[in-house]
């Protein structure tokens, strides 16, 4: 230790990290866990949360450390990676530290994005499980959330095919649903675009309702995005009873409580509530735990990991998804309200490769080489670039945060061009440390983590960008014009009307706003890079999540279900017949 990440592919330094990472006897050691508080699931046992959080309820939280980024290149700038990173530099320091990551989608894992477990010597460990469905959350979900299906259109069946008085000697009253107002669609857990539009109920009527219907990939339900806010298993019961499964014929909304099937989809989920937990390379332990969507959802590990991270550890880093104009506002003014936990610092990943892209470099596109401006020094590029750094440096401080600027270093990158990065970054109020946490793991995180460890010295005087009375469309306003940059939001005639109604009924008054937009810009439009200026932020729609109680404004178009590139991950994964031992995954 470390490896040579050049050499090695990440599933190898797993392997090798592999064979001597903790038993579960160990980690009851390193967390000072009883017995009956660690669930056995092989090598990747859960943490009976209530347990825990029951014997530990009185215990003062340790530190708690976000992590997020500039706005990225579409490659990621290495959020997962810092994040094991500077876990792995705590260690270092002889520091109690743990942290927090979600779950990957099989989805991006079999396709182009990877399996989201870090890189090089700043990695999560077991690989091949943690890539590979862990202890199940993911299954769950999707079994849960189909069942909510299977339930509306069973009931739709039956009221198409029997009377008022048919339906009563079932003891079942005429929902009387709509069906070309249906919210929800079915789910499973890859990338599969020949599933975004279907037809069901094809043949006799003994073969279901016939109706229009749809495919999301499974971290897009509204059920993961329920697990990721819930306090406890009664916040998570709850919320699932109040899921919009459909409408009907007057526009009323029919929920899973009125189809009667959300105590069984708590049944499915109820394992879920207790986070899995991994480890580093460097075998610091990692909680993995709900997997939402960063643009209709919240973007985050678990409310309930975090509440347990920070009774276990002195030290406790979270990630947020996407940029800060998304992940750090949602995990600001969303999570943070939600937990009533306070953070002491965030980290703002940057890297040379995505500042020289925000100062007008070519553009960069998954699977095809990187331009040589990225690779070759430019100073000028960079230091145009870097107002994308200063703005969303300056969103932090909004929160009363001072943040840590991380420059993630890349081989490629030259010494003058960290020291414009951390000397525009110290400027602007920020602390600054260069990691090579990917080359070398904790040794090459100890500049971070001392920065790191100095910011969590300082109170923070915490507060939120708005308060939760605010009409939704002044919050919009003001998250567009605070964080986005934007003059001012335009809203389509549908968007305005849903929002008026929203603000007039008590019902939405605590529901969350989950701003929906592109990652890869400040603005609504993903080619324009760096602060863009002279903009307005357009609303076309609304959407509605009732059990995570999230009101969703959009400013542009999203697809709930991920399609296959031409050139997937799963035409290089493999299993050795021999061992058992998966191949591939990076």
């Amino acid at each position: 230790m470390p490896w040579d990440p050049t050499v090695l592919k990440d599933w190898q330094i797993a392997e090798e990290a592999e064979k001597d990472m903790p038993t579960p006897e160990k980690y009851m050691e390193m967390l000072g866990l009883q017995k009956d508080e660690l669930i056995p699931y092989g090598r990747t046992p859960k943490v009976d949360f209530m347990k825990v959080m029951e014997r530990l309820k009185d215990k003062p939280d340790g530190k708690y450390i976000e992590v997020t980024a500039i706005t990225p290149t579409p490659l990621g700038e290495g959020k997962t990676t810092t994040t094991m990173g500077i876990i792995e530099g705590l260690g270092k320091r002889g520091q109690n530290v743990g942290g927090a990551i979600r779950q990957p989608s099989g989805g991006p894992t079999m396709n182009i994005k990877g399996t989201a477990a870090g890189g090089g010597n700043a990695l999560l460990i077991p690989m091949t499980e943690f890539s590979l469905g862990l202890t199940g959350d993911i299954n769950d979900i999707t079994n849960a959330h189909n069942l909510a299906m299977v339930a509306l259109n069973a009931r739709m069946q039956h009221e198409a095919n029997y009377t008022d008085e048919e339906l009563a000697k079932r003891n079942l009253r005429r929902l009387d649903i709509d069906p070309k107002n249906v919210e929800m669609g079915w789910v499973i857990d890859f990338a599969a675009q020949g599933l975004r539009n279907i037809i069901i109920g094809l043949g006799g009527k003994k073969d279901g309702f016939l109706m229009q219907s749809k495919f999301g990939i499974t971290v897009s339900s509204e059920l993961m995005a329920i697990l990721a806010v819930a306090k406890d298993l009664a916040d998570l019961r709850d919320r699932l009873s109040k899921i919009v499964v459909a409408y009907d014929k007057k526009g009323n909304p029919i929920t899973t409580a009125d189809l009667e099937v959300d105590g069984a989809m708590c049944a499915w989920m109820r394992n879920t509530i207790n986070p899995t937990l991994c480890c580093t390379i460097e075998h610091q332990p990692v909680f993995v735990h709900a997997g939402p969507f960063a643009n209709i959802a919240i973007g985050q590990s678990s409310i309930i990991a975090d509440r347990l991270g920070l009774k276990l550890f002195d030290y406790h880093v979270t990630e947020s998804g996407f940029a800060a104009d998304i992940g750090f506002e949602k995990f600001w003014n969303v999570k943070c309200r939600l937990s009533g936990l306070k953070p002491n610092v965030s980290i703002l990943v940057a890297t040379v490769r995505a500042l020289k892209m925000h100062g007008g470099g070519p553009t960069v596109v998954p699977g095809r080489p990187i331009p040589e401006e990225y690779t070759k020094e430019n100073l000028g590029l960079l230091e145009k670039g870097c107002e994308n750094m200063v703005h969303l440096i300056n969103v932090i401080k909004k929160s009363g945060i001072k943040p840590v600027v991380c420059i993630n270093s890349f081989y490629t990158d030259t010494p003058a061009e960290h020291a414009l990065v951390k000397r525009i970054a110290e400027q602007a109020g920020a602390r600054a440390a260069v990691s090579e946490h990917w080359l070398k793991g904790g040794e090459g995180a100890l500049e971070l983590t001392d920065a790191v460890m100095d910011a969590c010295k300082e109170e923070v005087d915490f507060k939120y960008l708005y308060p939760l009375e605010m009409p939704l469309r002044q919050r919009v306003e003001i998250i567009a014009k605070e964080v986005y940059g934007a003059d001012g939001v335009d809203w389509a005639p549908l968007a305005e009307e849903k929002a008026k109604k929203f603000e007039s009924d008590p019902k939405y008054a605590d529901f969350a706003t989950m701003m929906v937009k592109t990652h890869l810009s400040l603005s609504h439009e993903p080619t324009w890079k760096g602060v863009p200026k002279g903009w307005r932020l357009p609303i076309r729609d609304i959407l509605v999540y009732g059990g995570a109680k999230f009101l969703c404004p959009m400013a542009g178009a999203i697809s709930l279900m991920p399609g296959t590139s031409s050139d997937p991950a799963y035409r290089r994964i493999d299993v050795d017949v021999k061992t058992g031992k998966v191949s591939g995954l990076f």
